[in-house]
């Protein structure tokens, strides 16, 4: 299957579908010699666990990760870095009713026109399930760039209409998940969980967004013309599930203002170069200027709701849709470290590039 594979010099490789015997990935072109926190790991995979609160799916998966290669002695060898996570709560008669119905804004269509078969099963290898192997491979990819002074902080900063008002900037982990919601606004993590919580039970979703801030990035990070930094970033993101917009700095906010307002004035004093402001979010040219790199990611509202809808068969013929099975009322608050461990996977890709050609 094409598309399994993302980087360069770190690459990952993903495997398997929601209702198999297991997912996992390959991780390979990592750094031997690394210290590795497996803590940190089944931490990260708590945040990501379905079932870990009131407004998330009921599924419960533990996802314990089994490592099989590329470590000794709690560190990295520099070869492949293999593991899997096995799946262990399906209940694969949940979705029997969709063996020949095409649910509205899914991938079943599309995997059958593409395919010609499809695992109607939660998806199959269209599930959010995969990103189970993401969040491994970015956790260990985060622990490497910690070694390199470069840290990462995600959070939501969006639910429906309901906006953090805070400028952007870096949240501790801790600071961030004292709420369900992952919001470091507790006002508007309030606000937040009571929509979701509503929506949950009207058996509907909503959409929301994620703000990540990278910190300690060293300037020079990124390749010109076709692998610009943000471009790799806004792939990374863009292929997580249900996302469906990126923007970096000013976003689109930018084309409001005058260039003489946009344009991030540069200053050398006793710290380094820096610059006044960071409305390009870090990046200039495709490559890291040494700022904060700043992104924000819109998740659009999960598409089984538990409402009757309209759609076809695969004879094409009009069928209602009631759909039943455990699924988010609103994805963002999980896919918080998915997006952390994406960044961790681009960062460390361009990272290991630029050590390359230096």
């Amino acid at each position: 299957m094409a598309g399994s594979l993302f980087g360069q010099l770190l690459r990952l490789s993903t495997f398997g579908e929601s209702h198999g015997p297991a997912i996992g990935g390959i991780l390979d072109g990592f750094p031997p010699g690394v210290s590795l926190n497996f803590d940190a790991v089944e931490l990260q995979m708590s945040r990501r666990r379905p079932g870990q609160s009131a407004i998330t799916t009921d599924r419960d998966e533990q996802d314990k990760v089994i490592f099989l290669s590329g470590i000794f002695e709690n560190k990295s060898t520099g070869t492949p870095i293999a593991f899997q996570i096995n799946n262990q709560d399906k209940r694969s008669g949940d979705y029997d009713h969709l063996k020949d119905v095409f649910r509205p804004s899914h991938a079943d269509y599309t995997y059958q026109q593409k395919y010609g078969i499809r695992d109607h099963r939660g998806g199959g290898r269209s599930s959010a399930r995969e990103t189970a192997a993401r969040v491994v491979a970015g956790e260990l990819t985060a622990q490497f760039l910690k070694t390199k002074g470069v840290n990462i902080s995600s959070y939501v900063s969006q639910v429906g209409n309901i906006k953090m008002q805070s400028p952007i900037k870096f949240y501790a982990q801790a600071e961030i998940d004292q709420n369900i919601v992952r919001c470091p606004d507790p006002t508007m993590a309030n606000q937040m969980i009571d929509l979701i919580t509503q929506l949950k039970e009207e058996g509907d979703s909503i959409g929301g967004i994620i703000t990540c801030v990278v910190s300690g990035c060293p300037a020079g990070i990124g390749e010109p013309v076709f692998d610009k930094l943000h471009a790799d970033l806004g792939k990374a993101m863009l292929s997580i599930n249900a996302v469906k917009g990126f923007e970096v700095g000013s976003g689109f906010d930018g084309v409001e203002m005058r260039g003489s307002e946009h344009n991030d004035i540069f200053i050398n004093d006793e710290s380094g170069v820096t610059t006044g402001s960071n409305n390009s979010g870090g990046i200039q040219g495709g490559i890291s200027n040494g700022m904060d790199i700043i992104f924000r990611v819109a998740f659009k509202p999960v598409a089984t709701v538990k409402k009757s809808q309209q759609t076809i068969n695969s004879l094409g013929e009009p069928v209602e849709l009631i759909a039943t099975g455990r699924h988010d009322p609103c994805v963002v608050p999980r896919a918080v470290p998915i997006v952390e461990a994406m960044a961790a996977l681009v960062i460390g890709d361009h990272y290991l590039r630029q050590k390359a050609v230096l």
